[in-house]
């Protein structure tokens, strides 16, 4: 029941169903299977099916497209909203941006750019109509079900996605990325204390997390507690070690606290990773 049908996708996207279908037969992205083995696309499914349609558009060879988006795949953020993410061309790369931060995944020549918060726009009707559906079957919802519904709501409203990822949380209290995606929530509504109890069980729960323990820096640091964030940030590069937003917070920080030589150190680490 959750998710976009294939229909639903191909009218977002300006796409035939059987061009949305050839893309999952390509292999480029792989959707749940509701009741009846129907396809189901979550919302990082749409940046993705996004992703392809401006690849192939730009006459990229499908063995390429498949390669890039292997890759985007894995590097979308997770535990931080898809809207704040765009994609885009930068001589012959393509080139995510996270807010301040970016990489590129491989790829050919490309001459495409979308903001993906303009995709959560047109996609908003169906992702009010899938939570509808939800509601109506909510005694069939798993933990899972309500944690991919609160994905997607969080492009339409992000309390409506706590309340989901709840839901999420209540039927199953294990399930790390319905906690961190709850905690970052909760954070962006003032309410970090509450926060930092979700990071923290995020981290009790999978310790080698580098998600929920980026967050739950950030969190320490709202809370005035600089050595437990500083603690938090380098178990986040040490689980990730390219984890670029940690590398940043964990200078500031030290920059902040007055430990230059911890702050140079970091910021030459940095340089030596990413200003290739």
């Amino acid at each position: 029941m959750i998710g976009y049908t294939a229909r639903e996708v191909a009218s977002v996207l300006g796409l035939s169903e059987s061009r949305v279908r050839s893309f999952v037969r390509e292999g480029f992205l792989s959707p749940r299977r509701g009741d009846h083995n129907e396809m189901r696309f979550g919302f990082q499914d749409l940046v993705l099916l996004r992703t392809a349609k401006g690849l192939a558009d730009a006459d990229v060879s499908p063995r390429r497209v498949k390669e890039a988006l292997s890759q985007l795949k894995e590097q979308l953020p997770r535990g931080r909203p898809l809207t704040a993410v765009q994609v885009f061309a930068r001589e012959g790369d393509v080139v995510v941006q996270d807010g301040p931060l970016e990489w590129e995944p491989v790829t050919g020549q490309v001459l495409f750019n979308f903001d993906v918060q303009s995709l959560a726009n047109e996609a908003e009707p169906l992702t009010l109509q899938s939570e509808r559906r939800a509601t109506e079957a909510d005694l069939e919802m798993n933990a899972e079900d309500w944690y991919e519904l609160g994905s997607d709501l969080e492009t339409v409203s992000p309390a409506r996605a706590r309340d989901a990822y709840r839901r999420s949380l209540e039927l199953d209290p294990r399930h790390v990325e319905a906690r961190i995606n709850a905690g970052r929530l909760l954070f962006e509504a003032g309410h970090v204390a509450a926060a930092e109890a979700h990071f923290d069980y995020a981290r009790h729960v999978r310790p080698n997390d580098a998600t929920a323990a980026f967050n739950h820096g950030v969190a320490f640091e709202a809370l005035s507690r600089p050595d437990d964030a500083i603690v938090a940030y380098l178990a986040a590069v040490e689980h990730a070690p390219r984890y670029r937003e940690a590398y940043r917070h964990l200078a500031r920080l030290y920059e902040r606290l007055g430990r230059e030589q911890a702050a140079l150190q970091t910021f030459q680490r940095y340089r030596e990773l990413f200003d290739e």
